[in-house]
């Protein structure tokens, strides 16, 4: 099967998709595309506009949670649980990753201080919670068996990382286990191939274009 995965350079949910691709040992092509001029061909088979994309044999697939998905069921190994429960258990922290993200969008786009002050606080809260739920030997999400939460979660510490290249740290002081898993990922190579070497850069530049109050801690 010929799999072609359209990406954006800074996407968390492309990383997603090919953390998964990488973990399954599965071929795959990028395409990247620039979400600030979208072609027309990329408009063609991602009906919301967005990426990941993935063409699979010329059909393309939309949403990173689906892709994920199809991609556990038709690609050996699986990265979800067996037990029908524990795998509803594991869909649900997905989504909470995805909730996460979204608040680290709003962390990085508040117009000020009071709102920047208020998003940390939620997700040092968010974290609180995810730690309650991590497996206490580790070192992945469910123990000694990397799975599909353990991919929505890669891109999710990655952002931590720049964030605290400039000074932004503390969000994780009392998530000892959540300090150990995100170590853990950092080393996974799906997780550091998931993107570009220029990632960080990248990313950075993304940050200080964002005029937040983010932005104006970053240093010139």
């Amino acid at each position: 099967m010929e799999l072609t995965l359209v990406s954006h350079h800074l996407c968390p949910y492309v990383q997603r998709a090919a953390i998964v691709l990488a973990e399954k040992g599965v071929p795959f092509a990028r395409r990247w595309v620039n979400l600030g001029n979208k072609p027309d061909w990329f408009l063609a088979i991602s009906p919301l506009g967005k990426t990941p994309v993935l063409v699979a044999d010329g059909e393309p697939v939309f949403e990173s949670a689906v892709i994920c998905e199809y991609l556990d069921e038709v690609h050996a190994p699986r990265l979800h649980p067996e037990d029908a429960l524990q795998r509803a258990k594991h869909r649900a922290w997905m989504a909470f990753g995805s909730d996460v993200l979204d608040t680290i969008w709003r962390f990085y786009t508040a117009p000020d201080d009071a709102a920047l002050q208020s998003q940390r606080e939620a997700l040092v809260a968010r974290f609180a919670q995810l730690e309650q739920a991590l497996h206490p030997q580790g070192p992945w999400f469910a123990g000694g068996t990397f799975g599909m939460v353990d991919a929505v979660f890669g891109p999710v510490f990655r952002y931590f990382d720049t964030f605290e290249s400039f000074g932004e740290t503390g969000f994780f002081e009392r998530t000892p286990r959540i300090r150990a898993w995100r170590a853990a990922l950092a080393q996974r190579p799906s997780v550091r191939h998931a993107v570009t070497e220029d990632y960080p850069q990248r990313l950075r530049t993304f940050l200080v274009e964002r005029n937040s109050a983010l932005s104006r801690r970053i240093p010139a």
